[in-house]
């Protein structure tokens, strides 16, 4: 059988179509799916109290504290991990919220620089920063006193830091444990001598 040029030229047409379309409608799809988000209902222990949230599941959990709880204690500061803004306790430990979701943290429990203390009855920490004025703006001072907590539970768990000149001993409660220890927490201000005080001030009194 013969095939005139037209009907190659169309038959070739159609193909080539075929074989685009799929892709094209692929992305449709894909757009579509960006547009609808897909949720979950996340259960986390915050200050002590249990909170279903139904959150994207790509929400931070330090967007999760500060738009879904209105917990604006915790501050975004860099959003990179990088400067301990938002420092919050994690089960003991201290973790940056802005880098980790908010659906990793199901059962956990959570305290953040509003489950410390109340103004009427201050934590320690709380009451050693205004003492020895560990703070001028305020923006960094909750994951300040966040970490400063956790950082006392790590000293006295045990757990060495790269200042610490054993492995196998307990560390001590000095300021170059304290410090080595709070680096990861900024303070643009450069109130680090008073922090430092107030931090050891609390490590004596709990010894």
């Amino acid at each position: 059988m013969t095939i005139s040029r037209r009907t190659f030229l169309i038959v070739g047409a159609v193909t080539a179509a075929s074989v685009a379309l799929p892709p094209f409608i692929s992305a449709q799809a894909s757009a579509a799916n960006a547009a609808r988000p897909n949720k979950a209902t996340v259960k986390i222990w915050i200050n002590g109290e249990q909170r279903d949230l139904d959150l994207d599941t790509r929400t931070t959990l330090l967007d999760a504290l500060r738009e879904s709880l209105q917990l604006t204690g915790t501050k975004k500061g860099c959003d990179h991990g990088q400067c301990g803004a938002c420092t919050v306790i994690a089960n003991g430990r201290r973790i940056n919220s802005c880098l980790t979701l908010a659906v990793m943290h199901e059962g956990s429990k959570i305290t953040t620089i509003e489950g410390l203390g109340t103004p009427q009855k201050l934590h320690p920490m709380q009451a050693a920063f205004i003492k020895h004025d560990g703070y001028q703006c305020g923006y960094c001072t909750p994951g300040q006193i966040c970490s400063a907590v956790a950082v006392l539970g790590e000293i006295r768990d045990g757990i060495p830091s790269h200042a610490s000149p054993s492995l196998t001993e307990p560390p001590k409660l000095i300021a170059s444990e304290i410090q080595e220890r709070m680096s990861g927490n900024i303070c643009r201000c450069g109130a680090y001598s008073n922090i430092i005080e107030a931090i050891s001030e609390v490590a004596e009194a709990s010894a």
